[in-house]
């Protein structure tokens, strides 16, 4: 049974950006298979994205994104604040601690958060 939001599946179907839906014991998970990554500036050119849902999303917003397999720069460091651990659906994934103070209820969507994961993806690899 699918708990994303109409305008939000909508959104990623008009665009064709396939996505999984996970509900692991409450914490609802969109995965966003082989997302690509800016090329030529991380140790692999895509990975899997997951962004956590929170309990009133959309009015509230989701808060960091997850990375599978874990990807450092180039340089053989991790992009800043992108170097813990979080288990989710059997998994350790990579923490992206990119927080959001500018979310706007009713206006924002799925769309709004993989602008902010492109975004953080190309100023972390800049």
């Amino acid at each position: 049974m699918s708990f994303l939001p109409s305008m939000d599946a909508a959104h990623l179907q008009e665009k064709a950006i396939a996505y999984r839906e996970i509900n692991q014991n409450g914490q609802k998970g969109i995965v966003f298979s082989s997302y690509p990554l800016p090329p030529a500036r991380f140790d692999a050119e895509k990975a899997d994205v997951l962004i956590l849902l929170p309990q009133g999303y959309p009015d509230v917003p989701p808060d960091m994104f997850f990375t599978l397999p874990w990807v450092r720069l180039k340089s053989g460091h991790f992009p800043k604040a992108a170097d813990q651990a979080f288990n989710f659906e059997n998994q350790t994934w990579q923490r992206w601690s990119r927080h959001n103070n500018e979310w706007r209820a009713g206006v924002d969507g799925i769309w709004t958060m993989l602008k902010r994961v492109d975004t953080a993806l190309q100023t972390a690899a800049a």
